[in-house]
């Protein structure tokens, strides 16, 4: 079967076409693969979920007044401990846990420390 002239130049341009609009819709156009769409999916839901929960457990901090000023105390990396050890997020799943008390921890102190700025402005 013989194939026209013209037909072989228009082949390898759209061969080039589609081999440029793929490297452009994956470098700039912001397309993804299925992999990269899935895991980004599961950033988002674990987001989420903190988001949810982090107020509760802020609720359930505020009720043990006691238990405050020793998180406040403690650094940064043994805050999960305490809200652990507080029950402050029991009711979280154990998969976001970890990152439900970090996130909840870090609210509370901060929460008290602009408390306290405010109070010593006021003054």
């Amino acid at each position: 079967m013989q194939v026209p002239v013209q037909v072989k130049p228009a082949v390898w341009g759209a061969i080039g076409g589609a081999v440029a609009a793929m490297i452009i819709g994956f470098a700039w156009g912001g397309w993804v693969t299925d992999s990269t769409s899935q895991k980004n999916a599961g950033v988002a839901a674990n987001a989420a979920v903190v988001q949810a929960f982090v107020p509760l457990c802020i609720t359930k901090a505020e009720q043990q007044p006691e238990q405050l000023e020793a998180l406040k105390k403690q650094s940064s990396y043994s805050r999960y401990d305490t809200v652990i050890k507080a029950g402050w997020v029991a009711n979280v799943s154990e998969k976001y846990r970890r990152d439900v008390a970090d996130q909840c921890g870090a609210a509370v102190v901060e929460a008290m420390d602009a408390a306290a700025a405010k109070k010593a402005q006021g003054t």
